[in-house]
């Protein structure tokens, strides 16, 4: 998918169906550790529906996932007209038997995108990841809130490779209007049992042997401390034996000596 920049710059001349956008996972710079063991952040398409926008009409984005398993079972997000699939994550076994609906979203603003310079602002950082970006999987509980009435996005499965697809719905006829490529496939992460994490010193940060180092010197200079007392404690003079301190002291009378008087 290009850049947000590339496709404002393009807002005017393409349109999806020429089959050359696709969902993409989100840079780096915008979602580290980026897929998770349960989520995907994806970019939001801004700028690339604009050409089948018309006015007094009502549009939203529909987001659906599958496995990448299901896609030789079927990948259509219609019902065979032109209405979307309300197909859920629990219908299709979480995207094992075709796509469900993850998201439904309004369509991103392309003529006020939110600036990615504002990302560097710790007060403004939330508000425009969360314009940019929308992260699959995200919802850890709507599965089992018998209230939720929303479209349940639920944590996706460890280790599984999934594909994701934009679809923009004409939401005063309840129907598809354009829709994108489904994205490359993006894989969450494996979780690692404790024998495979790596201990090696060479894989660690350097903040943590940094700390591993400032640790080992304390426990050397605490040991050597222990070990100077104790040898203080064996190596001590013993002061006056038991039988000299309790022997009672005399004093001998002083001797008298006369005094004479002068003469």
């Amino acid at each position: 998918m290009l850049t947000l920049t590339q496709k404002t710059d393009l807002k005017s001349t393409q349109h999806f169906t020429d089959q050359s956008l696709k969902p993409q996972i989100a840079a780096p710079e915008l979602a580290m550790n980026n897929p998770t063991l349960t989520t995907v952040a994806l970019e939001k398409p801004f700028c690339v529906f604009d050409s089948s926008l018309h006015p007094n009409k009502s549009y939203l984005i529909y987001l659906y996932a599958m496995q990448e398993s299901a896609s030789a079972m079927g990948s259509l997000v219609t019902d065979g007209s032109s209405k979307p699939l309300d197909s859920t994550f629990q219908q299709t076994n979480g995207g094992q038997l075709g796509p469900y609906k993850a998201a439904a979203f309004h369509v991103p603003s392309c003529a006020s995108p939110p600036r990615l310079v504002d990302a560097g602002d710790v007060s403004k950082v939330s508000d425009v990841l969360k314009q940019y970006l929308f992260r699959v999987g995200d919802d850890g509980t709507c599965l089992y809130d018998p209230n939720f009435l929303d479209v349940c996005n639920p944590p996706l499965a460890p280790d599984t490779t999934y594909r994701f697809k934009y679809v923009l719905i004409d939401s005063t006829e309840g129907i598809v209007k354009d829709q994108t490529l489904w994205s490359d496939p993006i894989k969450t992460r494996r979780v690692k049992l404790p024998l495979q994490v790596d201990t090696w010193p060479g894989r660690r940060s350097g903040a943590m042997i940094v700390i591993t180092s400032i640790l080992s010197v304390l426990l050397f200079l605490l040991l050597a401390g222990i070990l100077s007392a104790v040898s203080l404690a064996v190596m001590r003079p013993e002061g006056p034996s038991a039988e000299t301190r309790c022997s009672p002291q005399t004093t001998r009378p002083s001797d008298p000596r006369p005094q004479l008087g002068s003469e």
